[in-house]
């Protein structure tokens, strides 16, 4: 096995692997980089090698008649006018960030709440990315902003190069709308900063004057008070993890009263979680005996609500994971207060705290509502609202400073809409919706379910035409996620909806496990070793598509990307003979190294130690990249990525891609050189790479084979 704690053992293995290939015939191994050289991101020879298989892509599926139709289609809907405004409510006012064709790069603007909730915002422009990039002549992404409330006078603007994780903090007046001369500037790092007060700032950061300031994982774990004028290496010290940690974090919150609350967010794992809390007089850091694994953290009433991703032992009482209690910070096992029991059946998604109470979305069997939870003589009361079948919905914004929160709901067929949310009367209106973006009028949005190998019972939605035949031949496209706790939900995609739907093209989403759908145990269930039974759900459900006669394999294309990227590499080698398409996106492919690929190390606690033997074990059996055979025949991959992802980075596709290359396996690569993890940061190279995977999948499973 390869070992990437050696780098000698790295060269020596890849560089044998690929004589051994030249050998048989497949490929040349000065053709190809070898393994240290793909690893060094942006160096010439990975770069140069990604250059030749962009053209090569980009050549062939280009030069498809339907590509350009396609790229007008995505670019017309990913910038139309009629898109959602998604509100975010700061000091009184309505804040939105919007990018369209006059402003590819985006900006960030204002309007009066009246106006805003009358369907017709009167926008004012705060801050202009375009014009910034151009002034700075730097490829500037916007991250967002930290604002000092209640009073918002000042943020915290976050600019990325190409939309990294990494990013540059710099002071904004929002009253002047401009940068605050001499102010607050954190140069570029992974880095999360929050307001003490006007004059200081609680930051994580890699620090100059502390080489080794991060984790294994690639983010910070000292903490530092930053005083207003004084240089960063002279900042105080207040909080220190390790790095063996993921990271370490300030985080603020302040209820509906004004209290305001300094946290230090110390993440041992991706899941598991320890909180202190920051006296800005003192500057002690207190610990608080909090679970370690919590979904939610939010501030209302005084008391800290909390939604449990464990069984919790307070005290003498026992309270249910997935529940959500409120607890006083000063003694949290003493006197919890239970908001929210879920059955077995249901799990909570977006949680948040409005003036009036808490808000979440609660799914049962993947169905949602709203339900609003209000307190009285610390008992919690539950307010339902209902939602549209088979949709999701998500707090666009909630504030403590005022009763009306924002909920947007949408699903596969059912363009987004904005609605208000009064958290005190529990009343709704309707505030705007986006016209539909693709026809849908002879769609349906169904829920299956079928049972996966072990027998347990899975669903999956499937979108088709109500004059569908059932004939085993209908064009699939076919994806899921399984993993992170993340929940797998219906989604207006009007990209889709042109390049798939309006053609004919049947659309099926798995809520597998290793999701949130049903709860921590749903998640738990596909964890580490136990990720097999998320494959096979997935495999399960591409079976049940055979059985009801919805498609066959020559019709059957799947996607994923990151997580979702590493199922399909897995159904790539694990059952080739099922798909006919696969596309392969951002993804996690080497698993046997990924701890030690860009920010990997944060993944263990979801995937597995290779340091554990039973871990590495079950990592050696699904492992993607190691899995490629070279006499298995695969189908044909579309494999993208990004070279600015400094999250799961591009190497894994690149080693896989040239895996199969040496192995004389066609494939298509396209690695865009900028958009970070995301892949993609505006709307033309969104609509580029869409149009080629468009045009992959319409050759692939929707044209007539050719005799």
């Amino acid at each position: 096995m390869i070992d990437q704690t050696s780098g000698w053992k790295v060269k020596r293995y890849w560089g044998l692997f690929l004589v051994v290939c030249s050998a048989f015939g497949l490929a040349r191994a000065a053709d190809i980089p070898s393994r240290v050289q793909l690893e060094d991101v942006e160096g010439n020879a990975a770069l140069g090698w990604v250059r030749a298989q962009n053209a090569r892509t980009t050549a062939d599926l280009q030069s498809d008649m339907r590509y350009k139709r396609f790229y007008n289609e995505v670019l017309k809907v990913e910038q139309s006018p009629q898109r959602l405004a998604l509100p975010e409510q700061i000091d009184g006012s309505i804040y939105n960030f919007w990018q369209d064709a006059e402003h590819p790069r985006g900006i960030w603007r204002v309007s009066k709440p009246a106006a805003f909730n009358s369907g017709a915002p009167e926008w004012t422009t705060i801050f202009d990315v375009d014009r910034l990039a151009l002034i700075d002549h730097a490829d500037w992404v916007f991250q967002g902003a930290e604002c000092l409330e209640p009073h918002a006078e000042r943020c915290l603007i976050a600019l990325s190069i190409s939309g990294e994780d990494a990013n540059t903090l710099r002071e904004f007046d929002l009253r002047r709308h401009r940068f605050v001369p001499g102010g607050f500037l954190l140069p570029h790092s992974k880095q999360t900063a929050v307001w003490v007060d006007r004059e200081s700032l609680l930051v994580a950061r890699a620090w100059d004057d502390l080489p080794d300031s991060l984790t294994k994982s690639g983010y910070p774990y000292i903490v530092r008070l930053v005083r207003r004028g004084a240089p960063l290496n002279q900042a105080i010290e207040v909080a220190r993890g390790s790095v063996d940690d993921m990271s370490v974090a300030p985080i603020t919150l302040r209820d509906e009263s004004g209290r305001r609350l300094l946290l230090i967010e110390r993440s041992k794992d991706f899941f598991t979680v320890t909180y202190s809390r920051f006296d800005p007089v003192s500057a002690a850091v207190t610990p608080l005996a909090l679970p370690s694994r919590i979904g939610f953290l939010g501030y209302f009433g005084g008391r800290l609500v909390l939604r449990l991703d464990q069984d919790w032992q307070a005290g003498s009482a026992h309270f249910q994971r997935g529940s959500i209690v409120a607890v006083d910070p000063s003694q949290p096992e003493k006197a919890v207060q239970t908001i929210f029991v879920p059955n077995s059946h249901e799990s909570t998604g977006d949680i948040d705290i409005g003036k009036g109470g808490v808000l979440a979305v609660v799914y049962e069997n993947v169905q949602p509502r709203l339900s609003v939870f209000t307190p009285h003589d610390g008992k919690w009361s539950e307010h339902k609202v209902k939602l549209p079948a088979n949709t999701s919905a998500t707090i666009v914004s909630a504030s403590v400073d005022d009763r009306t929160a924002y909920v947007e709901s949408q699903g596969y067929i059912r363009a987004p809409a904005l609605m208000s949310v009064d958290t005190k009367s529990f009343k709704t209106r309707p505030v705007s919706h986006t016209p539909d973006l693709f026809r849908a009028a002879d769609l349906v949005t169904e829920q299956y379910w079928t049972h996966s190998t072990d027998g347990t019972a899975i669903p999956y939605f499937v979108v088709h035409r109500r004059n569908w035949h059932l004939d085993g031949r209908n064009p699939v496209l076919f994806t899921a996620y399984g993993g992170f706790d993340l929940s797998y939900l219906p989604t207006y995609y009007p990209d889709l909806g042109k390049t798939w739907f309006e053609r004919g093209g049947v659309y099926v989403v798995g809520n597998i496990r290793g999701g949130g759908e049903f709860g921590p145990a749903w998640h738990e269930a596909g964890m580490k070793s136990g990720r097999q039974r998320a494959y096979d759900d997935f495999a399960s459900i591409g079976r049940d598509l055979f059985a009801r006669k919805i498609t066959d394999a020559a019709h059957l294309a799947i996607r994923g990307r990151s997580n979702g990227g590493l199922l399909m590499g897995v159904e790539f080698t694990q059952h080739p003979e099922m798909w006919k398409a696969v596309v392969i996106g951002v993804p996690l492919l080497d698993m046997l190294n990924f701890e030690h690929m860009a920010a990997g190390a944060s993944w263990a606690a979801e995937y597995g130690r290779t340091s554990v033997p039973e871990e590495r074990s079950f990592l050696e059996r699904i492992s993607p990249l190691q899995a490629l055979k070279p006499d298995t025949r695969y189908p044909m991959p579309f494999i993208f990525t990004s070279t600015k992802d400094d999250r799961v980075g591009p190497v894994h596709a690149r080693l896989f891609a040239a895996k199969l290359e040496a192995y004389g396996k066609p494939f298509y690569y396209y690695e865009d050189t900028e958009g970070g993890h995301a892949g993609t940061v505006n709307a033309r190279e969104i609509a580029h790479e869409r149009a080629l995977e468009a045009v992959y999948l319409t050759r692939a499973v929707m044209d007539k084979p050719a005799h």
